[in-house]
């Protein structure tokens, strides 16, 4: 680590005031700051120190949400050669390459042009640059069709940065998930793209991998066979697994789970918040399933469309969820309720849940409000207080 830190030490004055690249310092402090934990320390006031910083969080949830993406660049393959009837030629690697160099371009633009806004806005600004776009630049890729325009996720990316995020103040101030802006940015200013029925699961070949399929090739997912009141074609183990059509690296139940392992263990995501998720969405499946309001098993919501990714990595998101403890579980039960009712009673967005988390969003302070006006009245009348 000293040999790194001696790297950044040279460099330094160059981007210090006067020096020739003084126009990139925020850059530069940015990429410091990720390399290595900044050994500043505060002159004034109670300060607890601790080696793990809003990077080192940010790294870890991006780390949470590798095997969800590795399975979703495998499943992108997977669709095209069995869409195209050529799986069983097909090896594991042809068809994760596929999938590889399909999705990596997303990856790319989300980074550059969401990153891209940040640095300039920060040099701007004069402040140090933001690493919240570290996770959202990751999760905006995964929760969107594969054939997703690169131009239109450009702009949801832009959309996300600038109005959701720094006019509010930057990471930290945003009052809605970036990655969640993004998606419903998309889904109402393009709904043929983002209905959440049919997805694109197969492209033209690349670099001679994969097979030429006609322009606009679609099928539907099981959610939105279930919404039209089709039993779905996949079978329940294809579901856990994750090869399904749907948006990138939302199919997989079981690569979900092993990032919501990583983040508990961690104690970067709440419990609470992940379980009361699952509660709510059962209890209300559970429910519609009893009235014979849907042909769908209660628990199947878990393992279609988006339910397990947005519990585990959206909803727990620390800034936009409920900070106090008896509120992250009120949060996250009326999140998987309202993605059940919206699945259940609108038939035209058969999703639901990144609108559930959305309205989440907008609610949590005020769940935190009543939460702390409710522990205020009790202490006040432990004391004898009126």
């Amino acid at each position: 680590m000293s040999a790194i830190r001696n790297i950044f030490d040279k460099m330094r004055p160059s981007f210090e005031e006067g020096g020739k690249l003084h126009a990139f310092r925020s850059m530069f402090d940015g990429f410091e700051t990720f390399a290595l934990v900044p050994n500043d320390t505060s002159k004034t006031g109670v300060n607890i120190h601790d080696a793990i910083d809003s990077k080192r969080i940010m790294s870890m949830v991006v780390i949470a949400l590798m095997p969800a993406m590795l399975f979703g660049m495998y499943n992108v393959g997977y669709q095209n050669f069995l869409a195209a009837g050529t799986l069983a030629t097909a090896s594991f690697w042809e068809i994760f390459i596929y999938g590889f160099l399909a999705v990596l371009p997303k990856i790319l633009v989300s980074y550059i042009v969401g990153l891209g806004i940040e640095f300039a806005w920060a040099q701007w600004k004069g402040e140090e640059i933001q690493e919240g776009y570290l996770v959202s630049g990751i999760i905006i890729p995964l929760i969107i069709p594969i054939g997703c325009p690169l131009w239109m996720l450009a702009l949801a990316c832009a959309f996300s940065v600038i109005f959701v995020k720094e006019i509010f103040g930057g990471t930290g101030m945003n009052l809605f998930n970036p990655a969640i802006a993004a998606r419903m940015f998309l889904f109402f200013a393009y709904p043929s793209k983002m209905t959440g029925d049919q997805v694109w699961v197969a492209q033209d070949s690349i670099f001679g991998l994969g097979n030429t399929l006609p322009d606009g090739f679609t099928m539907a997912t099981p959610l939105g066979q279930v919404a039209q009141g089709i039993s779905p074609d996949a079978s329940i183990c294809d579901m856990m697994i994750g090869l399904i059509p749907g948006s990138i690296g939302e199919t997989s139940v079981i690569a979900i789970a092993i990032g919501a392992v990583i983040l508990l263990l961690t104690g970067i995501a709440s419990w609470r918040t992940m379980l009361s998720v699952f509660v709510g969405g059962g209890l209300m499946g559970l429910l519609f399933q009893q009235l014979g309001s849907t042909n769908m098993v209660w628990w199947h919501h878990f393992v279609l469309g988006g339910f397990a990714f947005g519990a585990v990595f959206m909803a727990t998101d620390p800034v936009t969820s409920c900070r106090t403890e008896v509120g992250k579980y009120i949060y996250g039960f009326i999140i998987g309720a309202m993605a059940v009712i919206i699945r259940v009673k609108n038939a035209g967005y058969p999703e639901g849940m990144m609108l559930a988390i959305f309205f989440g969003n907008m609610i949590a302070p005020t769940i935190d409000h009543f939460v702390v006006e409710r522990n205020i009245s009790k202490r006040l009348k432990r004391g004898g207080t009126k």
